[in-house]
């Protein structure tokens, strides 16, 4: 194995920095505001494979350079792939990177994640699984997976089911963007830092020689403080979200939210409307299933089911919304997907089954897992 202060051009993608018993991994792609590549993502497993067994590594932070912390996978790379046939080299970058996950989610030693700046699908991914995500003036979280023709993946099934009530149902599917404050109440972050206190508790970090997740907790909460939350905030109308979220179908959510903009001139409502008949309808029944599936699973299950799902994607046989959608969002930026199927009436419960099967192929395998063993307890509650 490579030593872990190598300097090799690849790595400087990940920049490792030692203080003390605290090591600092700062994601290094600032102009692609730190999307995760496939060298990004298994530089990371890596380090944190190799943490564990460090008994002089205590903390983890993460942080990124730049205005993002990370905006997601790198899913450019993964669509230039398999437009060449190749569907399984983006198998196996979702496979590194949901791997990756689940060691974050399972970690011996606590992760403190810096998140001020653009958090969004595999950000999420790379920091929510953590023991400690500090949410900033400056953060930005979204999910915007259902407008790529994609789901929100990368364990998203197991956090965003965790969140109270229906607010992960109404975060997952219409890609609606919170701010730090939002973070922080609804969970997503542990804490709220202003920004210009980042570096004063990042040396308080530093200084720190325990893994002791309390006495991490107690230091962060030295530099924290209760933002506020603003008045057109969506976790003010949660009742409302819990209404309309809380249906059964994506076609019963729509009704739901009908009925209450005649009840009421409400811009949220409208705009809510409007992202869900945006996105692709395929993504949005696959994905609600997914999350609801995610409340009676634990972190290791979702990850399973997720990685089956995405190499049902990738292999493009019911439908091919995730190439049309990074076609127009990210390579020719019209922003006008042509989805198919183009209407929710016409997904049918089959199609959506389809996501959820394993994979025919004797040379495809599920997702497997190390053996874990001397769990901590918030870990083990996680699986």
């Amino acid at each position: 194995m490579a030593p872990l202060t190598s300097t090799k051009p690849d790595e400087d993608q990940v920049l490792v920095e030692e203080r003390s018993s605290a090591r600092i991994l700062t994601l290094n792609r600032p102009r692609q505001l730190n999307a995760l590549s496939f060298q990004m993502v298994s530089r990371l497993l890596e380090l944190f494979i190799a943490y564990e067994e460090d008994s002089n590594v205590k903390l983890v932070i993460v942080k990124g350079k730049g205005r993002a912390f990370c905006a997601g996978g790198d899913v450019a790379a993964v669509v230039h792939d398999c437009s060449k046939g190749d569907w399984r080299s983006g198998a196996n970058y979702f496979r590194k990177e949901f791997l990756l996950n689940y060691i974050m989610a399972t970690h011996c030693k606590p992760q403190v994640s810096i998140l001020n700046g653009i958090v969004m699908g595999g950000g999420a991914g790379a920091s929510i699984h953590g023991r400690f995500r500090v949410a900033t003036e400056k953060s930005v979280f979204a999910m915007p997976e259902t407008g790529l023709g994609l789901f929100p993946d990368v364990g998203a099934s197991y956090f965003l089911s965790r969140l109270q009530g229906f607010f992960g149902e109404y975060v997952g599917l219409t890609s609606a963007r919170l701010d730090g404050a939002e973070m922080l109440a609804c969970g997503l972050a542990t804490h709220f830092v202003p920004s210009m206190r980042l570096s004063l508790l990042e040396e308080a970090l530093h200084k720190l020689d325990s893994s002791d997740p309390a006495i991490v907790s107690a230091t962060i909460d030295k530099y924290s403080q209760q933002p506020y939350l603003k008045e057109q905030s969506a976790y003010h109308r949660l009742d409302l979200i819990d209404r309309c979220f809380s249906r059964r179908t994506l076609e019963d959510i729509l009704s739901a939210l009908g009925r209450e903009a005649l009840n009421k001139n409400d811009d949220w409502i409208s705009a809510t409307i409007k992202s869900l008949k945006q996105a692709s309808p395929m993504s949005l029944k696959v994905s609600l299933r997914s999350i609801r599936q995610g409340r009676l699973q634990g972190v290791g299950q979702c990850l399973v089911r997720e990685y089956r799902m995405v190499c049902h994607i990738l292999q493009g046989k019911v439908s091919r919304d995730f190439f049309e959608g990074c076609r127009a969002i990210l390579l020719d930026k019209d922003k006008n997907p042509k989805w198919e199927p183009s209407k929710l009436e016409l997904v049918s419960e089959d199609m959506v089954d389809s996501y959820f099967s394993m994979l025919d192929g004797e040379d495809w395998e599920d997702l497997k897992f190390p053996a874990r063993s001397n769990l901590p307890v918030p870990a083990i509650a996680k699986l």
